[in-house]
């Protein structure tokens, strides 16, 4: 028994006492922390004349209309093999490369006659008469009626100036009382509305359309005129030119053509319910290119733009002045 009580006690587990640690604890090692990288730079920071960030909703068409430019040109520009895979935030090139422009050869235009002016600051109005020739006579007196201003009437000039000195005071009172009332001024005419002045720059245009008017052009929210009409009506090229575009990818135009003229001018034509002609033919000013329509519109009617160097004009500065016909 002394035995097995004594194994037992060599068995037993021994516990250290608690040791109270009071030496200063190790400050923390901080973790390493990657390197900060500068922000990016967002895409239009780096943009470039003749360069565009795709926003959401573009499509490569409609990229290609706000520049003026054929979209078939800004995908070889860019190299995409697909004209619909664009994303938003790319730059697109939107002109073309150094060396690639077009030259327009045209006719000089005139500029204004030139007009001359003294280079030392004098006007070149008439001058006034010397001094000393100009005509001062005593101004005109109207006195009151009476026997007395009568006779100097009949007694000649020189009586009627020294009587006006006179009886300046006295007459001043008695016209103040027979004085006849003045007549009101006309009133001004209403101002007639300013004729819509022609861009000297603009190629012969004539009316798309035979309808009324329905809306002008007020940028931004019509870049164009709205011109009413039958479903089936015929609307032709307002200027002779080429098809740069022709369908339906660019919202809110429904069937749209894009013809291209001489002078960096293009012309749109959207909400037709057919399309007569394909891209790249040619047109002839008043040749038939579609039929009136209400494609992705609220009535039949001609949506119609003239866009120079790829903005949206006042077509009515380039229209031939009065009603369609």
């Amino acid at each position: 028994m002394a035995l097995l009580l004594g194994a037992g006690g060599c068995g037993s587990t021994r516990q250290q006492a608690p040791v109270d640690d009071r030496r200063p604890a190790a400050a923390a090692k901080p973790a390493p922390q990657a390197a900060v990288q500068p922000a990016a730079q967002p895409a239009s920071a780096a943009v470039q004349p003749g360069q565009y960030v795709v926003k959401r909703g573009d499509t490569l068409y409609s990229i290609a209309l706000e520049h003026g430019a054929d979209y078939r040109d800004v995908a070889q520009w860019n190299k995409l093999e697909d004209p619909t895979k664009i994303s938003v935030g790319q730059v697109l090139r939107v002109a073309p490369p150094e060396g690639q422009a077009a030259i327009q050869v045209g006719a000089a235009r005139g500029v204004a006659p030139l007009e001359a002016r003294p280079l030392d600051g004098t006007s070149a109005l008439p001058q006034p008469q010397a001094q000393g020739t100009a005509k001062t006579g005593p101004k005109a007196l109207r006195l009151p009626y009476s026997d007395q201003n009568l006779a100097l009437l009949e007694q000649g000039e020189a009586a009627v100036a020294t009587a006006a000195a006179v009886l300046a005071p006295a007459a001043a009172a008695a016209g103040a009382a027979t004085a006849t009332p003045k007549p009101e001024p006309a009133k001004p005419e209403p101002p007639k509305p300013a004729a819509v002045e022609r861009d000297p720059d603009a190629i012969d245009f004539i009316w798309p359309a035979k309808g009324s008017v329905l809306a002008g052009f007020s940028e931004p929210a019509s870049k164009g005129l709205d011109i009413g009409g039958k479903p089936g009506d015929p609307v032709v090229a307002a200027a002779a030119g080429q098809v740069l575009y022709t369908g339906t990818g660019i919202r809110g135009f429904g069937k749209l053509i894009v013809l291209r003229h001489e002078g960096g001018f293009s012309s749109v034509y959207a909400h037709n319910r057919e399309i007569l002609v394909k891209e790249g033919q040619a047109v002839a000013r008043g040749q038939r290119i579609a039929e009136l329509g209400d494609s992705d519109a609220d009535r039949p009617k001609l949506h119609f733009e003239i866009r120079k160097a790829g903005k949206p004009v006042d077509p009515m500065r380039y229209l031939p002045s009065g009603k369609p016909s």
